[in-house]
């Protein structure tokens, strides 16, 4: 039985971790990565190497690791009140609601709190249900809704299901992936139409023909950072609520302001969701999802409902907290101003290393698909697992996402400076040039 020194090593904890652990738990590189401290967008793991974290624990520490406005709010809240679960009303829970609600799109301002994404997910989707009284769900091929029996359902990647069984109702549309867009390259607004189109063809050959949702991500996280071509969304939404279905849209890691310009990923489409999901930035790294409606959709939940640690008054101070900061910050214009710099430096790294054969994303959501040759679009996880193995090297954290395990997702706390940004994609640079 192993056992941690006073000052474990990166091998003492990594071999705890494989006694003790799920064996099932997915590690980014070869050799897994124990990170012990970080301050901002720097991180430092067990052995005492620094790294420059640009991926900020797949898009939750939004404002960076340990802000100095969420410890002392937190601090200050774990003074006074830990713990009640939603048996009792708290001020704090009101505030982050309320927060919530002058900052969500259109009427939404009904919010219930959960623990994560995937709690977020499955309670939208009942509401949906409740509210219209139906039973199926219609997603996107590719999309990933989180780790629950359900949200695995209504996820669309092999790897992420490790159960054959399928809950019955849950059906699958095309994904509005321009970069493999079958109808025409380059994909442009004509093809909009055309993936709308598929999503219809579903709800009237593999539904009853009365849906009661179509989720979808603003942008496709796991599936690569996929963005869907200008006008999808709008269509989407004309069509699923012309079968008198409800539009849920998964803003989980695309929200606020990670998108640049606007604080939900949705608003670039100017489409008001009838439910809204949220989870990882929201409080900075605590534990919180959101599920946000209308008046209407809400009064729909007419059974009991409770959450044990949703609404947590800890998890909601950090929420408040985050949320202060990203108003003052203006995050939105910040991860426009940011992304646009970042955008610039993949392209030109693009132009000198053919195997990347996409750079694609929104503000501080960037991604690179990386390929065997840029004709034949052949995805080349090998050289992509190379990639991020070498960027460890040189001191840089980015994430993997695509079908294939073939992109590298990019992204940074939303406080990240023009300089760190710089240094990212210096180290970037290096590793490419490692895997030519």
């Amino acid at each position: 039985m192993s056992t941690l020194s006073a000052s474990p090593t990166n091998a003492d904890i990594v071999a705890g971790q494989r006694e003790y652990l799920l064996p099932a738990m997915l590690h980014m590189y070869s050799e897994p990565l124990a990170l012990v401290e970080g301050k901002g967008v720097r991180v430092r793991d067990a052995d005492g190497k620094e790294y420059l974290d640009l991926f900020s624990g797949i898009l939750t520490t939004s404002i960076g690791h340990a802000h100095p406005r969420i410890i002392e709010r937190v601090t200050e809240q774990m003074n006074r009140l830990g713990h009640v679960s939603t048996l009792y009303a708290t001020d704090v829970q009101v505030e982050a609601a309320r927060r919530l609600a002058e900052l969500a799109p259109g009427n939404l301002q009904r919010t219930f709190f959960t623990n994560s994404g995937t709690e977020a997910i499955e309670t939208a989707l009942m509401m949906a249900c409740l509210h219209t009284g139906r039973s199926e769900i219609v997603a996107l091929r590719m999309a990933y809704h989180g780790r629950s029996f359900m949200a695995t359902n209504v996820t669309a990647h092999a790897s992420w299901r490790p159960l054959a069984t399928r809950v019955a109702g849950v059906h699958h549309a095309m994904s509005p992936y321009a970069y493999r867009c079958p109808f025409k390259q380059p994909c442009d607004e004509t093809c909009a139409e055309k993936f709308a189109h598929d999503l219809e063809e579903v709800i009237v050959t593999s539904t009853n023909g009365q849906p009661a949702a179509f989720i979808a991500e603003t942008i496709q996280g796991v599936g690569g950072y996929v963005v869907p071509p200008p006008g999808y969304f709008q269509r989407a939404a004309e069509i699923i609520r012309s079968y008198g279905g409800l539009l849920i849209v998964d803003e989980v890691q695309a929200g606020f302001g990670r998108t640049g310009r606007h604080w939900f990923g949705i608003e670039h489409y100017g489409v008001l969701p009838d439910i809204m999901v949220m989870a990882k930035g929201i409080a900075g790294g605590f534990p919180v999802g959101a599920t946000i409606t209308t008046d209407e959709i809400a009064a729909s939940w007419r059974g009991k409902t409770i959450s044990t640690f949703g609404g947590n008054p800890i998890c909601m101070a950090s929420m408040c907290a985050t949320l202060e900061v990203m108003k003052e910050e203006r995050v939105y214009a910040r991860a426009e101003e940011r992304g646009a710099q970042l955008r610039e430096g993949l392209l030109a790294l693009q132009a000198d290393h053919p195997w990347i054969g996409d750079v694609r994303g929104m503000g501080l959501m960037q991604a690179l698909e990386i390929v065997e040759d840029p004709t034949g679009k052949k995805p080349d996880a090998a050289r992509t697992n190379a990639l991020l193995e070498a960027c460890r090297d040189e001191g840089l954290l980015l994430g993997q996402g695509g079908m294939w395990g073939h992109c590298v997702r990019i992204g940074p706390s939303l406080l990240v400076t023009e300089d760190e940004i710089a240094e990212g994609l210096e180290k970037l640079g290096k590793a490419c040039g490692a895997v030519s």
